[in-house]
């Protein structure tokens, strides 16, 4: 498949169905109105170190890198299956700074440049583990976004930030699409998701350089 020029014709908001995904049930893969709100969230600049521990499809992953054009994404999923489509999709819309590490976080984290944003989608139940040492690894400005969908994960989410003493956003994201059903045009509801924003109560004083940023 060929790869886009920087000149797509994509813009923030990519379709569902532009990505390559697993498709049990609706697929695993982060809806384009709850990405473009997480990504919101996430406020990716042009020179931004980004994770996203569980990329599943690398949906997130890959809009991100269309934003941080001088910085760098690390997909970050264990997945085998999920890892083919990360790479699949990076191929198809030409995202040259991004990269897939093949780990189950936190495990492989260490190696990892410090990062301006991290993105939790998926955690295989080490979720206080990958919170920790995100919240640990997270720039002095940084900022935490996590999209959880049930309750249990929520709260395992603030408990974790409120004994680290990080300030949180909660926001609850209900989308519903039209769908024509013979002369009838009815809403089919999604699933709904709480995106989690959350950052340092006080800012560390750890200097930022050029070369950590950019894992150079």
């Amino acid at each position: 498949m060929p790869v886009r020029s920087a000149r797509s014709p994509w813009t923030l908001g990519i379709p569902d169905s532009e990505f390559f995904q697993r498709r049990p049930l609706k697929g695993l893969i982060t809806k384009m109105e709850v990405r473009v709100i997480t990504l919101a969230k996430m406020g990716v600049r042009e020179d931004s170190v980004v994770w996203d521990i569980g990329a599943g499809s690398g949906a997130v992953s890959v809009e991100a890198a269309r934003l941080a054009v001088k910085g760098k994404v690390y997909s970050v999923e264990k997945d085998p299956a999920s890892i083919q489509n990360i790479n699949r999709n990076m191929e198809k819309f030409g995202v040259a700074n991004m990269e897939v590490v093949p780990t189950f976080a936190p495990d492989g984290l260490d190696a990892l440049p410090d990062p301006d944003v991290v993105f939790i989608g998926g955690s295989g139940g080490r979720l206080k583990a990958i919170l920790e040492s995100a919240c640990a690894r997270l720039r002095a400005d940084g900022r935490l976004v996590m999209n959880a969908a049930s309750l249990d994960t929520l709260t395992i989410a603030k408990e974790v930030l409120d004994r680290l003493g990080w300030h949180k956003e909660i926001t609850i994201v209900g989308i519903a699409r039209t769908r024509e059903l013979k002369d009838i045009l009815r809403f089919e509801s999604l699933n709904p998701v709480f995106v989690i924003c959350a950052h340092r109560a006080e800012p560390a004083s750890r200097p930022r350089t050029k070369a950590a940023k950019h894992g150079r």
